[in-house]
């Protein structure tokens, strides 16, 4: 008998997060770790009359797969992968790391390289999801490796997951539905905006957000969630910002990220930690070089940082911002082969003024 929290995680993300309909085809991405929340998902989307199609994960391809790969091999976009991406209605993906370290090592720049040669796969996805042709879902199971990465035992990592999701409260969907409501007047204010500043340490940053639409992230997208986001308009950002927490990037991290931005492209850029890897995802193509989201975190019930970007994006009391491809719900035009979120704690000193009126301060919303 499964878990019940992993059954109730299930149910939720089928019949909420993706919202199964009868005759939907739905791609289920599984790390073999996440065998019992698979097989509970697999079950779910039968019983809501969907074609399950589920596709494990073996995590080691990954590491072989950059250890071997020649020019031809990174240059290849897979066709099956397109069709699927064109043709499925719904995707849900599982994460469950074994090793995150085990690409800490592969080349950087046969990372950028396969990244960009998936960019058309990458597209289809992003406008599919904008055009609600495809409804997807990222989310966690536990694992050791995950839960050593946020200074846990796996009982304690599998409360903090369970708990963050909602599933162990009575109604998830209900709950989650209240996370939606309060997260809308946000939304509603921030859609009226056209300018915004950001100020804390290191960080003096200006940007045009006019005529850009905020999206209320209320577990439809990712579980747990709890954000709200848009997109910068793509030549305005100015000035500098210094991300505090780790960027983290297929199991490799980046550390004490600083940005400069002029007529909305990156400039300068550094960090002490991964330099490397942030130069080459930067070059990857002419969209890295921009901003396609900022973010404001607003799940306050996630208490720290566990460098799970599916748990650390959302924690209140931050901002995020990504550099490649927008969303384009947000009707935004940034296109890139990859959306890669940073982290900054606004906690101590971080402000936000939106139209010349201070709307968070401390890491609290103040509207």
């Amino acid at each position: 008998m499964a878990d019940p929290r992993i059954e109730k995680l299930a149910k939720l993300t089928v019949n909420y997060s993706v919202n199964v309909k009868k005759g939907d085809s739905v791609l289920i991405h599984a790390p073999i770790l996440s065998e019992p929340l698979a097989l509970e998902m697999y079950r779910e989307v039968l019983l809501a009359g969907g074609h399950p199609i589920m596709t494990p994960i073996f995590e080691r391809t990954s590491e072989i797969y950059f250890e071997l790969a020649k020019d031809h091999h990174l240059d290849h976009c897979s066709p099956y992968k397109k069709f699927l991406y064109k043709n499925i209605d719904c995707l849900i993906s599982i994460m469950a790391d074994e090793n995150t370290r085990s690409l800490a090592n592969a080349d950087t720049k046969k990372i950028a390289r396969s990244q960009a040669a998936n960019r058309e796969i990458f597209d289809i996805y992003m406008e599919r999801s904008a055009k609600g042709e495809l409804k997807w879902c990222g989310l966690p199971y536990p694992t050791s490796a995950l839960a050593q990465e946020g200074s846990m035992s796996l009982s304690e990592y599998e409360k903090f997951v369970y708990s963050a999701c909602l599933v162990d409260r009575k109604d998830p969907i209900a709950e989650w539905k209240k996370v939606s409501k309060s997260q809308e007047a946000m939304v509603k204010y921030l859609n009226k905006v056209s300018k915004l500043e950001f100020y804390g340490e290191d960080t003096d940053l200006k940007m045009s957000v006019k005529g850009r639409k905020w999206i209320n992230c209320d577990g439809k997208f990712n579980m747990p969630d709890g954000e709200v986001f848009s997109a910068p308009v793509e030549n305005s950002v100015e000035g500098q910002i210094r991300f505090t927490f780790p960027g983290i990037y297929i199991g490799k991290e980046v550390e004490d990220i600083t940005l400069n931005f002029k007529k909305g492209k990156i400039v300068k850029a550094g960090a002490e930690k991964g330099n490397d890897l942030l130069q080459s995802l930067i070059g990857i193509d002419d969209g890295a070089k921009r901003l396609g989201e900022v973010a404001i975190g607003t799940n306050y019930g996630i208490k720290k940082f566990t460098k799970n970007i599916l748990f650390d994006e959302k924690l209140g009391g931050t901002i995020h911002m990504a550099i490649g491809s927008a969303y384009p719900e947000c009707k935004a035009k940034n296109k890139s082969a990859i959306h890669w979120d940073m982290i900054k704690d606004m906690e101590r000193g971080g402000e936000i003024i939106a139209d010349g009126e201070t709307v968070y301060k401390n890491g609290k919303w103040l509207k």
